[in-house]
């Protein structure tokens, strides 16, 4: 309800002003409205650790007797802490440290040169699988195999300029996937036979054949 304003007249005893009842009307309007909204009006004030309040009502003063608070930081592996509230200082004292898993994100990793050693190669590129039928050059870098009868071999995940090693035995006939392309040498299956395979382009494979001497 909007305040309710008593009419007075120009002057006194003028008769443009309200009657003594309708200014009683507003005098209790106005009344009824601000002891309504009493419930809403503020009883107290309480301050926070280090926050005092000097009074409820009038000028109210409200003080902050801790403004700087005690702050701990500690560090981790590699980072130092140093300041006092509020300034502080993060350093990372080993910014090149050792990263474990996949590289991802927009930032590009930086591998300095020479650093990779035959240690932290894959297993595709150090281990040897004696196989079956399929070479699968994602997995091992030397396969071998001894034939007890003719053999058709498969290839999988071949990635282009991938090279690899395949000990072959075995006075039998072995047939290689379509796409594969022998440049040099003739397989003889009395001795052992050291194929190498490199990956031209997808389903395209040159094949060099030498035995043992």
């Amino acid at each position: 309800m909007a305040r309710q304003t008593i009419n007075v007249g120009s002057s006194p005893n003028d008769g443009t002003g309200d009657t003594l009842r309708d200014a009683m009307v507003s005098i209790n309007s106005n009344f009824t409205e601000l002891y309504s909204d009493d419930t809403g009006d503020v009883d107290s004030v309480s301050g926070g650790t280090g926050i005092t309040v000097n009074q409820t009502t009038g000028a109210v003063t409200i003080t902050n007797s801790l403004p700087d608070q005690t702050v701990s930081l500690t560090g981790s592996t590699g980072i130092t802490t140093s300041g006092t509230y509020p300034n502080f200082t993060i350093t990372n004292d080993s910014p090149n440290a050792t990263h474990t898993g996949d590289v991802t994100g927009a930032t590009v990793l930086t591998i300095s040169d020479d650093v990779i050693d035959y240690n932290h190669l894959g297993a595709e590129f150090t281990t040897t699988d004696a196989i079956t039928t399929e070479l699968d050059f994602s997995s091992h870098q030397v396969f071998t195999k001894t034939m007890s009868a003719d053999t058709t071999f498969t290839f999988a995940n071949a990635n282009i300029g991938m090279v690899k090693d395949f000990v072959l035995t075995g006075d039998h006939t072995p047939t290689f996937p379509a796409g594969t392309k022998t440049v040099s040498g003739t397989y003889d299956g009395t001795v052992s036979n050291l194929i190498q395979i490199v990956a031209i382009a997808s389903g395209d494979y040159w094949m060099s054949i030498s035995q043992a001497q």
